[in-house]
């Protein structure tokens, strides 16, 4: 028996100033799949694709078998959506927009208000739920769009940059949740700019950039893209005088500076970074110290770096 939830046969999508080129990709059953790259790389043109309401210009796309143009109202069925716009019933108070929406993917009567209830506990909305949804802050309308999400059992959920707005205990909630779902055998497709979130959650990253494919993988296939990559971590009770200078003159891959920490991947001899650790550590009184390989960060600014203009 096919297991593929998600079909892609070399998708493009064009437009005035931007062509989502020849994308392919097979996404089985119970998977968190992310889409990762900057503004305008085309990830939420993909996800739009893929959940009807974009056409592509040529190729196809599949969801649980059903062709998203040809059997566009048979994909709606089986899927959940969060679109960056908040697609949310204003005038409604939180509550009525959960039922509402329940009641229209078949849920009613007292499973419906079950299934409201626990939605509105787990997203921390319980407070709110009296309340019309134009009258809450752009954070508690992201939650009622994605709370929404959980009171159905479609096999397949889209997030299109799920966690904006939410502040960093309820998106720890939500990725706790999240996790959850993908363990029942929901297959989870999402796009997102952080590059934690899809560290945490995806079990397979696609990198893109300017409507083309840049990498795919688990984050170990990736990371192996990135081999001699180290990333330094290091607390100085007071920055030294110099060291960003001369860290900057190292050409690295990223170089951050947050009060008295700095953070730096660069790409050189294991034996090289080990030195500089040595003489950082000689540089002053040292609170913390992290060396590793490379972050997904790395990996993403690195690979944008190589693609030529």
């Amino acid at each position: 028996m096919d297991n593929k939830h998600i079909e892609m046969r070399g998708v493009r999508k064009n437009f005035q100033f931007f062509t989502l080129d020849n994308l392919s990709l097979d996404l089985e059953a119970g998977e968190v799949m992310g889409f990762v790259g900057p503004n305008g790389a085309g990830k939420s043109t993909t996800l739009r694709i893929l959940t009807t309401l974009t056409r592509p210009t040529s190729g196809s796309a599949r969801v649980l078998g059903h062709d998203v143009v040809a059997e566009a109202g048979t994909v709606r069925q089986h899927i959940a959506v969060v679109i960056q716009d908040t697609a949310v019933d204003l005038f409604l108070n939180v509550r009525d927009n959960l039922l509402t929406y329940a009641r229209f993917r078949g849920v009613t009567g007292v499973e419906a208000r079950r299934r409201t209830d626990a939605v509105l506990e787990r997203f921390g909305l319980t407070a709110e739920a009296s309340r019309k949804v134009m009258d809450l802050s752009g954070g508690f309308k992201r939650r009622v769009q994605v709370a929404k999400t959980f009171l159905v059992d479609t096999p397949v959920v889209f997030l299109d940059e799920f966690s904006t707005g939410m502040d960093p205990l309820l998106k720890r909630s939500v990725m706790d949740l999240l996790r959850q779902e993908r363990d029942r055998g929901r297959t989870i497709v999402l796009t997102t700019q952080i590059l934690n979130e899809a560290e945490a959650l995806c079990d397979d990253i696609l990198i893109v950039n300017e409507g083309r494919q840049v990498a795919r993988g688990d984050l170990h296939t990736l990371k192996r893209l990135s081999q001699g990559v180290y990333e330094v971590s290091i607390a100085f009770e007071d920055l030294p005088e110099g060291l960003v200078a001369e860290l900057e003159a190292r050409s690295p891959l990223r170089l951050a500076v947050s009060g008295t920490t700095i953070e730096v991947a660069l790409r050189e001899p294991e034996a090289d970074v080990l030195a500089l650790v040595a003489s950082m550590l000689a540089r002053g009184r040292v609170m913390r110290l992290e060396v590793g390989g490379a972050s997904l960060e790395d990996i993403f600014v690195e690979l944008l770096q190589k693609r030529p203009a």
